[in-house]
């Protein structure tokens, strides 16, 4: 018997992405967040890739989407300490 996927690093890396992109308004947060995200994801992907999870796409979405909350949230710091 095969055991049970385990997809929580895909989900958990997904819905960190989703919490950095879209409150990179809160900069500290979404940098930390964007990082964990990006982090999960890669875990998550390898884990696809060995066949130990099935849901690759999502750990992609969680890469992507904590890569572009940590590029806005860099760029609002950036924005922030250097317009004043």
């Amino acid at each position: 018997m095969q055991p049970a996927p385990s997809n929580g690093m895909g989900i958990t890396a997904m819905v960190l992405g989703i919490v950095a992109a879209v409150g990179f308004c809160l900069w500290p947060v979404a940098i930390v967040v964007g990082v964990l995200a990006l982090i999960f994801g890669l875990i998550g992907r390898s884990k696809a890739n060995r066949g130990e999870a099935t849901n690759p796409g999502q750990a992609l979405a969680g890469i992507i989407c904590g890569a572009a909350g940590l590029v806005l949230g860099v760029g609002l710091a950036v924005l922030i300490i250097v317009a004043p």
